[in-house]
């Protein structure tokens, strides 16, 4: 696939019908369901994906388990080789992946190719694999006695994905759990599906064995299926947090180890002392980009003392007049600059961002900037502009602490300013709310950014950084309804999270023939 964007067409551009790949292989769906992929901005239909039965699900959790034996006896050199090449191919088509992603997602190229940078540093990570899995030794912990540890794949796992992040957030699942010696059954979202498929041809190519990758389509069922499966033996989510909840406990209660990550509110203290001008551009990028669909944006502005607010408030005007909203596929050379924010993914979603506008202004906040019916940026597409799904960056002031609109996850673009009058009463806000997700705070004061830190209820935590997301090397995961489980994803916790630890004691036969011994051995 080219990653320069589609020219403009009078006509209407053929559906095409996408497939699972089950066993190293493109397999056609039998179940006679389908859900319609569109081009978010023009509006249109451009394919149709698949939605599994349970039989589906099946034959790929049945594949990936006989592929399991042989590709986890591999040394996990060889394993590293395989994602060393697919972290090759990867990259040399990554704008390919970004254009993929823009034309079914819908956020802008530059934006996408950032997502796929992401998720190549996730790949880069996975093959430090024969480092992240060496184990323990203590040599003598008794007379002729050694104890070692190891860690050891768990077997079948499955990941299920969302829309926002078709290719990275993926990618911080399989290339861990493939490192690990697992195989891996992926259920993408079915709004996004074709960057999986592309994921999964890029693996077949880099030599991975048929039966480790398989993708299933599919809706409810196939998450179902995937949950009651008695071969998986765990479960990696991101998504919402009613459907992060229902993932964690109707996956433990099939005796699975879930890792599941939900919603967000997301929280930016903004100080008197800050910089204001950096505030704000930190804001627009982290509240606007990606249309404000990523569960790190930041959906509130904390701003402690009147002055504060109504300075920001002011900048946040000047620069929101100055987004440009259209399609984001990549510009050809020399022609118009890329939009700024693309389209939201569906109509439905659209519908649903522009009803908390409405439902803000029925509360009572002040509605400073209205997104709805925004004007487009020429772009190298012809666009229909009551087609496409559009709306523009939306700013609410004076949102108070009782509305929906600050207590529900949005997942558009629509931030919302709370006044405050101290840091006290600004940091109580983020600790009581029910997501814990990520936080950050704009402040020149080190005393203030060091207690904001410590005690702060979130897991990720910027200081004068709008969006903290960890690089590969670190974990991702946050604390009350935005994580249920033990484990945070990627990085170190994710080694963790795909394998089990064994602990072997071991001694040799000098000294073993002392005959039978009921008591608590010592060993010392």
């Amino acid at each position: 696939m080219s990653a320069t964007a589609t020219p403009p067409s009078t006509t209407t551009p053929a559906i095409t019908e996408l497939h699972h790949w089950i066993a190293g292989t493109p397999t056609t769906g039998t179940s006679n369901r389908f859900a319609d992929v569109y081009h978010p901005a023009s509006g249109r239909i451009q394919s149709r994906v698949p939605l599994a039965t349970a039989a589906e699900v099946n034959a790929a959790v049945a594949a990936a388990a006989a592929a399991f034996p042989d590709w986890s006896a591999q040394p996990p050199l060889r394993r590293a080789r395989v994602l060393f090449r697919f972290r090759e191919i990867f990259e040399r088509r990554l704008d390919e992946v970004a254009a993929l992603i823009n034309r079914e997602h819908g956020k802008v190229f530059s934006d996408a190719r950032g997502e796929a940078t992401r998720g190549l540093e996730n790949i880069e990570f996975a093959t430090a694999i024969p480092h992240l899995l060496k184990g323990e030794l203590t040599e003598q912990v008794g007379s002729g006695v050694d104890s070692y540890s190891m860690r050891q794949p768990l077997g079948v796992v499955a990941g299920i994905t969302p829309f926002n992040f078709p290719a990275m957030v993926p990618l911080w699942m399989f290339p861990l759990a493939l490192a690990c010696g697992n195989t891996f059954v992926l259920k993408p979202s079915e709004r996004d599906p074709s960057s999986a498929n592309l994921l999964a041809e890029m693996l077949k190519e880099a030599g991975l064995p048929d039966g480790v990758f398989n993708v299933v389509h599919g809706d409810k069922v196939a998450v179902d299926a995937i949950l009651a499966h008695p071969t998986i033996q765990a479960v990696s989510f991101v998504g919402s947090t009613p459907i992060a909840e229902y993932v964690y406990r109707t996956g433990t209660a099939t005796g699975k180890r879930v890792q599941a990550l939900g919603g967000a509110k997301n929280h930016m203290i903004v100080m008197p002392d800050a910089d204001l001008d950096q505030a704000a551009d930190a804001l627009v990028g982290a509240a606007y980009g990606s249309a404000g669909e990523r569960c790190m944006a930041i959906s509130v502005a904390v701003t402690v003392g009147s002055a504060t607010a109504d300075n920001l408030i002011a900048k946040l005007e000047s620069r929101i007049a100055d987004l440009r909203i259209g399609d984001g596929a990549q510009p050809p050379s020399g022609e118009t600059a890329e939009s700024d924010l693309g389209p939201l993914i569906t109509r439905a979603h659209l519908d649903k961002v522009t009803s908390y506008i409405a439902l803000g202004e029925e509360e009572g906040a002040e509605l400073v900037v209205d997104g709805r019916n925004p004007t487009l940026n020429p772009g190298p597409l012809t666009l229909d502009p009551p087609a496409g799904f559009f709306l523009g960056a939306t700013l609410f002031d004076h949102v108070k602490p009782t509305m929906r609109i600050y207590k529900e996850e949005i997942f558009g673009p629509v931030l919302g300013v709370v006044r405050s009058n101290n840091f006290e009463t600004a940091l109580q806000l983020i600790n009581d709310h029910e997501f814990g997700n990520g936080t950050s705070i704009f402040t020149r004061d080190g005393d203030t950014a060091r207690d904001f830190a410590r005690r702060v209820q979130a897991g990720m935590v910027g200081i004068n950084v709008p969006i903290p997301v960890p690089m590969a090397f670190h974990s991702f995961g946050g604390w009350k309804r935005s994580l249920f489980g033990d484990h945070a994803i990627y990085g170190p916790e994710g080694v963790r999270f795909y394998t089990r630890l064994k602990t072997i004691t071991a001694r040799w036969p000098t000294g073993i023939r002392a005959g039978v011994d009921t008591t608590m051995p010592t060993l010392g």
